[in-house]
C-alpha cells in the first residue's frame, strides 16, 4: 500500500510540476510582444529518494523555481548606447527645425530676399531719378527686415520652447524614479520569501532603459533584489526611497531660463547625457550662436548700408539720412527708417547732389560682393551662406550620428533578444514537450488509481 501511495504522490507532483510548466510557457506567449519582457524558464529538479527496504528509491519531480533569462552585460551596453542614442535623435529633430526656420534654399528666403533687396538698387541705378524705384527699393527693404525679425522671434521661440521641455522632461524623470522605487518595494517584499519577481523584474528594468535615454544613469543590483540608481555619484534610488530633481528659473546674463537642481538644495544636478545633454546644447549654445551671427550679419549690414547712404543725397537734395534706423543694431528690431518711407524721393541715389547721379546706388549695390566681414574675408552674402552651409553640415552629422547609434542599439537589441526575448517557435516546442509530460503523469495516476483498485476490491475473494 505505501507503494501505491508513494506511486499516487510521485504523478501528483509531476502533474503538478508540469502544469506549472505548460502555465509559464503559456506567460510567455502571451507576452511575446511585451516591451521589456524576459522570457521564463521552470527549473526542475528531482525530489531526494525515500529509503525502502530495496535501498534509496525516487520520490518525483518538483519545481526548483522559476527565473527569467537575462544578459547582464548587454542589458548595460543597450543602456548605454541608449544614452548616446537619446542624446543624438534629440539633435538631430533640433537642427532639422532649425533648418526649417532659416528654410533655405528657398523662395522667400533670407538668401532670395537679399539678393532682391541689392536688385533693387541695381534697378535704381539704371534710372536713379525714378521715385518708384525707390518705393521698390523700400518695399525690398521691409520685406528683408521682416524676414530677419521673423528668424529671430522663431529662434527665440524654439529657445524657450526647450527650457519648458527641460521642466516637463524633470517631470518625467521624477515619475520614473518614483515608480522604480515602488517596485523595488515591492521586489523585495515577495522575494523575502523565496519567491523571484520576474515579470516586476523586467518592468523596473524597462524604466530604468527608459530614464537612461534621457540622462546620465549607473546602476547597481543589491542582494535585497532592490536595484540603487545613481546620476552620476548622487542616488536617486535607494531602494524603495527616491530623491527628486526640481528645476529653478535662473536670469543669465539677461536670459531666463531653467536650470536643474536636487529638490530642496542649491546643489545642480551634473552628469547629464542622453536627452537632457542635447537638450541643454541646443539651448545654451546651438541656438545662440544662430542667433548671434543672424546679429552680426544685421549689424554688419545696418553699419554698411547707412554708411553709404547717409554720405549720398536724395531726389531733394537731402542727405545725412540712414537708410536703415541705427538705433537697432540686432536681427530681432532691425527695421528701415520711418522718414524714408514717408518720403521714398529721400532715398539716396547720388554722390554729388546731382540729377542722373547713381554712385550710391551702385556701392549699396556692390555690396553684395564687396568683403566686410570676418576681418574683410567674407561679403555680407558669403557670410549669410556661410551660416546655412554650418547649419547644413550640423544636421547632417546628427543625422548620421543618430542612424549610427540606432544600428548599433538594434544590434545590440537583437543580441539581447536573442537570449532573453520569446520565440514562438522554441516555446510552441515546449509546449509539446510538456504536455505529452502532463498526459504521461496523468496515466501514472490512472494505472496506480488501478492498482489501488485491485489491492482493496480484488485481492482475497478469490473462492469465495
Amino acid at each position: 500500500m505505501a507503494g501505491l501511495m508513494q506511486s499516487i504522490e510521485i504523478g501528483r507532483r509531476a502533474l503538478l510540476t508540469h502544469q506549472a510548466a505548460l502555465q509559464t510557457i503559456g506567460h510567455n506567449i502571451a507576452n511575446v510582444n511585451t516591451p521589456g519582457y524576459s522570457r521564463q524558464r521552470v527549473n526542475i529538479t528531482s525530489t531526494f529518494p525515500e529509503d525502502s527496504r530495496f535501498g534509496k528509491i525516487g520520490s518525483g519531480v518538483t519545481v526548483a523555481d522559476i527565473r527569467h533569462i537575462r544578459d547582464l552585460f548587454l542589458g548595460e551596453q543597450f543602456r548605454q548606447e541608449s544614452k548616446n542614442l537619446g542624446q543624438w535623435t534629440y539633435k538631430e529633430k533640433i537642427m532639422i527645425q532649425i533648418e526649417s526656420v532659416f528654410s533655405e534654399p528657398g523662395e522667400n528666403g533670407l538668401s532670395d530676399l537679399l539678393n532682391r533687396f541689392w536688385d533693387s538698387w541695381g534697378e535704381l541705378s539704371t534710372n536713379p531719378n525714378s521715385v518708384s524705384n525707390r518705393v521698390a527699393i523700400l518695399e525690398e527693404a521691409k520685406l528683408l527686415t521682416s524676414a530677419f525679425q521673423q528668424l529671430a522671434s522663431q529662434l527665440n521661440e524654439l529657445r524657450e520652447s526647450i527650457d519648458k521641455e527641460i521642466v516637463n522632461t524633470t517631470d518625467e524623470i521624477n515619475t520614473l524614479t518614483l515608480s522604480i522605487a515602488r517596485l523595488n518595494d515591492k521586489i523585495k517584499l515577495q522575494e523575502a520569501g523565496g519567491d523571484h519577481a520576474n515579470d516586476m523584474r523586467d518592468r523596473r528594468d524597462l524604466l530604468i532603459d527608459r530614464l537612461a535615454t534621457i540622462i546620465d544613469v549607473n546602476t547597481i543590483a543589491r542582494d535585497d533584489g532592490t536595484t540603487t540608481v545613481y546620476i552620476g555619484a548622487m542616488t536617486i534610488v535607494d531602494g524603495a526611497d527616491s530623491l527628486k530633481i526640481e528645476t529653478k528659473q535662473l536670469n543669465v546674463d539677461g536670459i531666463l531660463k531653467h536650470e536643474l537642481f536636487w529638490e530642496n538644495t542649491t546643489v545642480p544636478v551634473r552628469n547629464l547625457s542622453g536627452r537632457l545633454t542635447a537638450m541643454y546644447e541646443a539651448r545654451d549654445n546651438i541656438i545662440p550662436k544662430y542667433r548671434q551671427r543672424l546679429d552680426k550679419l544685421a549689424g554688419s549690414m545696418i553699419d554698411q548700408v547707412n554708411q553709404l547712404h547717409s554720405a549720398g543725397f536724395g531726389l531733394n537734395g537731402s542727405t545725412g539720412l540712414n537708410f536703415f534706423n541705427s538705433v537697432y543694431t540686432d536681427a530681432a528690431n532691425i527695421s528701415v527708417n520711418s522718414v524714408l518711407i514717408l518720403d521714398p524721393a529721400k532715398v539716396a541715389a547720388s554722390a554729388s547732389g546731382e540729377q542722373g547721379d547713381n554712385v550710391i546706388a551702385l556701392d549699396i549695390q556692390d555690396l553684395r560682393n564687396i568683403k566686410v566681414l570676418d576681418n574683410n574675408t567674407r561679403s555680407i552674402n558669403d557670410f549669410y551662406n556661410g551660416i546655412v552651409g554650418e547649419l547644413g553640415i550640423e544636421t547632417n552629422t546628427a543625422i548620421s550620428f543618430t542612424n549610427n547609434f540606432e544600428l548599433l542599439v538594434h544590434q545590440i537589441e537583437n543580441a539581447k533578444e536573442s537570449v532573453q526575448g520569446v520565440s514562438l517557435d522554441e516555446e510552441m516546442t515546449n509546449l509539446i514537450r510538456y504536455q505529452h509530460a502532463y498526459d504521461a503523469a496523468a496515466r501514472v495516476i490512472t494505472a496506480m488509481d488501478q492498482a489501488l483498485d485491485t489491492v482493496i476490491n480484488k485481492m482475497g475473494i478469490v473462492g469465495r
